[in-house]
């Protein structure tokens, strides 16, 4: 079953963003790189993204499937529009695209 396992936000400033959500909630965010920050706790987590150019404009639900291949396909053959082609980044592999309404989010298969 295909579940959001992630929210990415954009973060200008990676460092205080992740003081920011460490202070407030208590998570722990584990950095993958300079710019991408991220809580790991098997259930929707929430990514930083500090690059900005590939952070998104808006929040981007992330879905977890089993194979992404197929979730292309399915996307592509329900109307979505590929925003970003499958790249590989660290824990997996993932592509982008918009729904009928323009909304952008985002699958991901785990490595």
């Amino acid at each position: 079953m295909a579940r959001i396992s992630f929210v990415e936000l954009p973060a200008q400033n990676l460092k205080a963003a992740k003081t920011f959500y460490e202070t407030v909630f208590g998570w722990s965010l584990t950095e993958f790189g300079p710019d991408y920050a991220c809580t790991i706790t098997g259930s929707v987590d929430l990514g930083l993204q500090g690059d900005p150019t590939e952070a998104p404009a808006a929040p981007l639900p992330v879905v977890e499937v089993k194979d992404l291949e197929a979730a292309l396909k399915a996307v592509t053959q329900a109307g979505g529009t590929l925003t970003k082609q499958i790249f590989s980044f660290p824990g997996g592999r993932r592509f982008h695209f918009r729904d009928p309404n323009g909304m952008e989010l985002a699958i991901m298969q785990p490595a």
